[in-house]
């Protein structure tokens, strides 16, 4: 029979900060939130980035999480930092520990966490990151997994440490990554999917963190931040590499090219197989048609095709595109490009230096 005392532990709810900042931290917080009697936590307190200036009127904006919190009336903290060496990153320090959590849940916060705050809760701090550790550890593991052009991710809940992202893994929930899949709807895919796993490890955590593994860290990949320049096209490249940039990059820092000295979004856009590849230089426009502008790409990442090329012009892949923006316009289709002659037949796609 059991003890009186072991009957209080296991009623006892657990005390859950949770730290987070976008729109991806804040549909697991929502999540969390009308799930804590069924979960037995309590979610004392909510932690989110400064309010930051946004749009074109500059005015200071809450985070997405930090709205979920207001709507249900719970403490909203924003510290700067939580360094030793200041201050205010001793203040925030003491102010979590007055919160006395058992467990810190963590989501694209986007705030370093010394070991003095991971060692806070009791049970430590958990996050929720958008890949399969340790295929993509960093700032932007969804965006990284299609640039590459994996055919699957997932979520993976963590036991944090001193690391980036370098912590035990608790559990692992993976999805595939569509054809057409971009990082709008791969990240609200995985938005759900991270709301859902947290869950999963919440309802017994001791389990969980019992059978925690190591990572390999021989099969690591750093997913670096998303820099705008990235979003520049090189017409060189294969028609693939070049339809993953788009998609990877949607929607910012979107991808990009230049017509005549001017900026051209490409929104859409698929690779044409393999049996229509032209000689044409790379960034020509081969055709304007209704349902898409072709263009002309580099080789082929295709070994197989190349050796069958029989001399060193092998022909190139092309690109057709379905949606693209020019400068100061709204969004266009290939029909619509078609009608309005914006685009030629021989214009030629260039970068920003051309």
């Amino acid at each position: 029979m059991p003890s009186t005392a072991n009957n209080e532990q296991s009623s006892q709810r657990l005390r859950v900060v949770f730290a987070g900042t976008p729109e991806f931290a804040g549909i697991s917080l929502e999540s969390l939130i009308v799930q804590q009697d069924a979960l037995n936590i309590d979610i004392v307190a909510v932690y989110t980035q400064p309010d930051r200036k946004a749009g074109r009127g500059q005015k200071l904006s809450a985070s997405a999480v930090k709205q979920v919190a207001l709507n249900h009336d719970i403490a909203v903290e924003q510290p700067a930092t939580f360094k030793k060496s200041s201050m205010e990153g001793m203040a925030a320090r003491q102010t979590l520990r007055t919160y006395q959590p058992d467990v810190m849940v963590v989501a694209a916060y986007g705030l370093i966490l010394p070991i003095g705050v991971l060692t806070t809760p009791t049970h430590g701090c958990l996050n929720i990151h958008g890949s399969l550790l340790p295929r993509w550890r960093g700032a932007a593991p969804i965006h990284r997994a299609l640039l590459a052009g994996d055919a699957e991710t997932g979520i993976t809940i963590m036991q944090m440490d001193k690391g980036l992202d370098t912590g035990d893994m608790l559990y692992k929930v993976s999805c595939a990554i569509e054809a057409e899949e971009t990082a709008t709807s791969l990240h609200d895919k995985l938005a759900k999917l991270g709301a859902a796993a947290i869950t999963t490890v919440l309802k017994d955590l001791p389990h969980y963190q019992a059978q925690a593994s190591a990572q390999d860290d021989r099969q690591a990949n750093y997913a670096e931040k998303l820099v705008k320049t990235e979003g520049e096209i090189d017409w060189t490249q294969p028609a693939t590499t070049i339809e993953r940039q788009i998609r990877g990059l949607t929607p910012w820092p979107g991808a990009y090219t230049f017509l005549k000295g001017q900026r051209v979004k490409i929104l859409a856009s698929l690779p044409v197989n393999t049996s229509q590849q032209t000689h044409e230089p790379a960034g020509t426009v081969i055709s304007v048609g209704r349902k898409a502008i072709l263009v002309a790409c580099g080789k082929p990442d295709d070994t197989k095709q190349e050796r069958k090329a029989e001399n060193s012009e092998q022909s190139a892949s092309t690109l057709a595109i379905m949606h693209l923006q020019f400068a100061g316009g709204k969004p266009m289709t290939a029909e619509q490009i078609c009608q309005g002659n914006q685009l030629n037949d021989g214009d030629q796609f260039t970068g920003e230096t051309n």
